[in-house]
């Protein structure tokens, strides 16, 4: 009888299908730069997942954003990265999938969920594989302390002569710095300046892919007029913002010292959990009353496939369940401010996050113009614009030379095709 179990239970073991082996034993490892996220993944997404499925235990193992891509480009190359890689958007993520390090999940259940715009910035450029499950996007604005804004008697402003109007009368009084940003560490000069300014000049899409295509340039007018505009916010930004970093930025808000932050929505659960004041949102103001608006919803953040990693199995599971409504609920509502990518709609309870996804009602949605396609050569496009930004807000450079220098850079390895 005993010889009889022991057989039975040696069968048992070598003819199971290897996945169900694989889902009562495996360990996850998800690579990613959104540091600020552990707890929330930790706490809340990770749990939920393993609470439907004992066996995969899953490790969230964020690195610092600025080092996010060559460490794991580093670790792909090595065969130590873990089994799900945290993708960037468009050309960063596509280099690694045309590298083959990340696997196609066309088949993947659940990847029917999203449309193709939810998925462009994670397919290839014909349209037919897609190589990260979509997460979400981030909406670019302004975030405002009401508590600033009603003491001194102001409103949110609609146009661009009223938002300059409101920057003098909150330096005027001189309890508040007017705007809260640094350009020592650049990026945020161009993410939430000229990236967050610039579609209402360039029309967000019809400018974006005109460039694309190499109907237009950067030294065009549309393209040098957010410097022009950025080039004025210089006395509003307060003492010394060019030594200020992006944590230096924050800590201003969030201790009301400063009255408005050029914003990603990326901010909310940061600045919610640090401010004890309440906010408020706008989008970039328009050049003139009755102008289309236009806002920088930008895929931001997917999750892929490590082509080679040790337990594929389980890690499709793991992303079956990301392309699922109820990952996309507990996600967005988890982290507002990364609006979920889901064709499914997702009730967000965040009154902030809702005012910043209400503007797609009114506002036409763009992406970076950097992201895709002319942003993967070198010297690479969104570096430059990043450094140029700064020094037009610095005053080191004119908005025209600024504008020059990009599209020189452009020309050096950028050839539309005709």
């Amino acid at each position: 009888m005993t010889r009889l179990l022991k057989g039975m239970l040696l069968a048992t073991t070598m003819f199971a299908p290897a996945g169900a082996v694989l889902a009562q034993d495996a360990s996850l490892t998800i690579e990613s730069w959104r540091n600020d996220d552990l707890s929330i993944w930790q706490e809340k997404l990770i749990p939920a997942f393993e609470a439907k499925n004992p066996g995969i235990k899953v490790t969230f193992a964020p690195m610092a954003p600025t080092e996010y891509n060559s460490a794991v480009n580093a670790k792909l190359e090595a065969g130590t990265a873990g089994d799900l890689i945290t993708c960037r958007p468009f050309d960063l993520s596509l280099a690694m999938f045309q590298k083959g390090q990340l696997a196609p999940l066309n088949d993947l259940d659940g990847i029917k969920n999203f449309s193709d715009t939810a998925k462009s910035a994670w397919t290839t450029d014909d349209g037919k594989t897609t190589f990260c499950v979509p997460m979400a996007s981030v909406i670019h604005g302004f975030i405002y302390n009401k508590k600033a804004f009603e003491e001194l008697k102001v409103e949110v402003p609609k146009t661009e002569d009223e938002f300059f109007a409101l920057l003098d009368k909150i330096k005027a009084d001189g309890t508040y710095i007017p705007m809260a940003m640094g350009t020592k560490d650049q990026w945020e000069a161009a993410t939430m300046g000229y990236y967050n300014i610039g579609p209402n000049d360039w029309k967000g899409e019809e400018g974006r892919k005109a460039l694309i295509a190499g109907t237009q340039k950067l030294t065009d007018a549309d393209w040098v007029e957010p410097y022009k505009t950025l080039a004025k916010w210089k006395p509003y930004l307060g003492d010394g913002f060019e030594a200020q970093t992006y944590p230096d930025s924050q800590n201003l808000f969030t201790l009301g010292r400063a009255a408005i932050y050029p914003a990603g929505s990326w901010e909310i659960a940061p600045f919610k959990a640090q401010a004890d004041f309440e906010m408020g949102a706008f989008p970039p103001p328009v050049k003139k009353a009755g102008d289309t608006c236009y806002i920088s919803d930008h895929n931001d953040i997917g999750i892929g496939l490590n082509a080679k990693g040790k337990n594929p199995e389980a890690a499709k599971k793991f992303l079956a369940w990301v392309a699922s409504p109820e990952f996309a609920t507990l996600y967005a509502n988890s982290l507002p401010g990364f609006f979920s990518l889901n064709s499914t709609a997702v009730k967000m309870e965040d009154p902030l996050a809702q005012e910043f996804v209400s503007w797609r009602q009114n506002c036409k949605p763009t992406i970076r113009p950097s992201a895709a396609i002319v942003g993967r050569g070198q010297p690479n496009l969104d570096l430059e614009m990043w450094r140029v930004s700064a020094n037009v807000i610095n005053g080191t450079q004119t908005p025209e030379q600024a504008a020059e220098e990009t599209q020189k850079g452009l020309d050096s390895w950028y050839k539309p095709a005709k």
